[in-house]
């Protein structure tokens, strides 16, 4: 990763790609915002890079000016979200639910001035590994804050700013403990029971919006769930106008 004191993104992806890879966007481009989503351990952290790959083999824009062929992530990359990234997941301390999710807010905050909304404007595909939507299902459903209540925080945080396509990486959470790997973070300690309640959460939010959200089934193979997200982004795209 790269220092979380600079200014720029950072890329998800340990390696950087290739510069000769990117395509700048073209003149008077609209941007994209694609959200993935999910329980811990689904799987989404790696399908968002595999996406991203795939975009960029296609020639398309992937990242913002200040990082190329970056894929974002949530909370962080931005200096004060990565800041907050660290209290919220590896401070050993217990948070009492609305300061999480106003924390979770700030955090974004940093992410839509600074990053999203000038990338999207100068016609970027902007890929984010959680957002809005991570809040809704962990704090407004599983904390039991109240979804709307959350997302109103959330609408003055982010200005509105809404994704144009969200995937949502769906396993259960009896499979997706299995997958565990390196000590838990703050989060991933809450336990079966509370990664039980966020997949409700997010099943409801997505059976809300069947327009915006795409279910992919998380369970087979890596190369499996990227064939089913590329075939849906490809569709998305075409729909839009961008293939």
């Amino acid at each position: 990763m790269n220092d979380r004191h600079t200014s720029a993104p950072l890329s998800l992806h340990p390696v950087a790609p290739d510069p000769a890879r990117v395509s700048r966007p073209a003149s008077g481009a609209h941007g994209l915002l694609i959200t993935f989503e999910g329980i811990d351990h689904c799987g989404k952290s790696t399908q968002v890079l595999l996406l991203r790959d795939a975009l960029l083999d296609a020639g398309l824009p992937v990242g913002c000016d200040s990082a190329p062929g970056a894929v974002l992530r949530e909370p962080g990359d931005t200096p004060a979200g990565e800041r907050i990234r660290d209290l919220l997941l590896h401070d050993p301390g217990r948070l009492a639910p609305w300061t999480e999710a106003a924390l979770y807010a700030a955090a974004r905050a940093e992410l839509a001035v600074r990053v999203l909304k000038p990338a999207m404007q100068a016609g970027w595909i902007v890929l984010l590994d959680r957002y809005v939507d991570s809040s809704l299902a962990y704090q407004g459903f599983a904390r039991g804050l109240g979804v709307e209540r959350v997302r109103e925080l959330n609408d003055w945080a982010t200005g509105g700013l809404m994704p144009d396509l969200t995937f949502l990486v769906q396993l259960t959470p009896e499979l997706a403990a299995r997958r565990t790997g390196g000590p838990p973070d703050r989060m991933e300690r809450e336990g079966l029971a509370f990664q039980r309640q966020v997949a409700e959460g997010y099943a409801a939010l997505a059976a809300a919006e069947r327009q915006r959200y795409r279910v992919v089934d998380g369970a087979p193979s890596a190369q499996a769930v990227a064939t089913q997200v590329e075939r849906v982004a490809r569709e998305f795209l075409e729909a839009v106008g961008v293939l």
